[in-house]
């Protein structure tokens, strides 16, 4: 069996994807921009339950053709996993579009060119729902219009980004699958905080006084990375897109900050929500995948509390008794 590929390998999401996969048996190859932190990605791995013997890296970045048609060379399936989240909005949005959009298509392009079977590429809910809709209800038949007035270069680059995907792998050989997580948390295996992760801690630590005034889903990254599984593996999933997320109903940050309490008494959480006006809650449908696919998901409020106890146990919390032992 070939290896298989799985893009920017350091990632919060791509080294639980690397885990499920080597843990399946599966001789994996990621990239990575350097191999100088190698050592850390393989405990990374390790952290997830997974043997790192077959794991091999290499060196491929998205904003550059070198390497890439190495990376893919004799793998005939593929995780595109990696894209840049920030944590603020950049000024500038093509900060964002541009790395999103051409990274997307250079490895999109490396795949086809080599023949790859399937390409399995991590988009977002941002691509699908950021465009205002009635009832705020969404499925994947739904798409966020990049032109939407007032839109932030994460959501506007997603959507650029997957169109463009599909575009490109239209009458390829090359069969496209797409994964669109909404909010992405649960234990990080990286000492490394991303968005997610970054935004509990600052929970935790006191550092986020107010909660920002948002409505989202939530999703456990270890289902993510399931479900990228599920749909490389089923022959139905060809030239569809997946909505991930928790069958629980959408959350607000202080939402979040109130289980915290409750199950920590995280005492320095946000008890108040920033000013504005009220917003809806999306109402967003797992059923493609819980139906297609068996994808069941873990419980949102599961995914909260183990988020705060992975940064607790790696020591990713600046105060020692910022969470109770329980």
């Amino acid at each position: 069996m070939s290896p298989v590929l799985v893009t920017g390998g350091s990632g919060y999401l791509a080294t639980h994807v690397i885990a499920t996969l080597l843990r399946d048996g599966r001789e994996v190859r990621t990239t990575v921009r350097s191999t100088s932190r190698e050592s850390e990605l393989r405990v990374a791995v390790r952290r997830g339950g997974a043997d790192d013997t077959q794991l091999e890296l290499v060196v491929a970045d998205l904003l550059s053709d070198d390497g890439w048609a190495d990376a893919v060379a004799g793998c005939d399936e593929l995780h595109h996993v990696a894209s840049p989240i920030p944590v603020e909005q950049p000024e500038d949005p093509d900060e964002l579009i541009v790395p999103a959009r051409e990274g997307t298509l250079r490895v999109l392009r490396a795949a086809r060119d080599s023949g790859a079977r399937r390409v399995v590429l991590t988009s977002s809910f941002a691509a699908v729902g950021y465009t205002p809709k009635p009832g705020a209800e969404y499925t994947e038949d739904d798409w966020t219009d990049p032109d939407t007035p007032g839109l932030a270069p994460y959501p506007r680059s997603k959507a650029i980004a997957e169109r463009a995907a599909w575009d490109l792998m239209a009458g390829s050989s090359t069969e496209l699958v797409v994964v669109n997580p909404t909010g992405i948390f649960g234990p990080t295996l990286t000492t490394e905080l991303r968005s997610s992760t970054h935004l509990i801690r600052m929970m935790l630590d006191g550092t986020m006084k107010v909660a920002p005034r948002h409505r989202f889903g939530v999703v456990d990254v270890r289902d993510v990375a399931d479900l990228h599984r599920r749909a490389m593996n089923a022959p139905h999933a060809a030239g569809k897109r997946y909505l991930a997320v928790s069958s629980d109903p959408a959350m607000s940050f202080l939402d979040v900050a109130g289980i915290l309490r409750r199950d920590f008494g995280a005492a320095l959480a946000p008890t108040a929500e920033a000013d504005g006006p009220d917003l809806p809650r999306p109402i967003i449908h797992n059923d493609r995948a819980r139906t297609e696919l068996g994808w069941r998901p873990r419980p949102a409020a599961t995914t909260i509390v183990e988020t705060a106890e992975s940064l607790r146990d790696l020591g990713l919390l600046d105060l020692l008794d910022l969470l109770d032992e329980r």
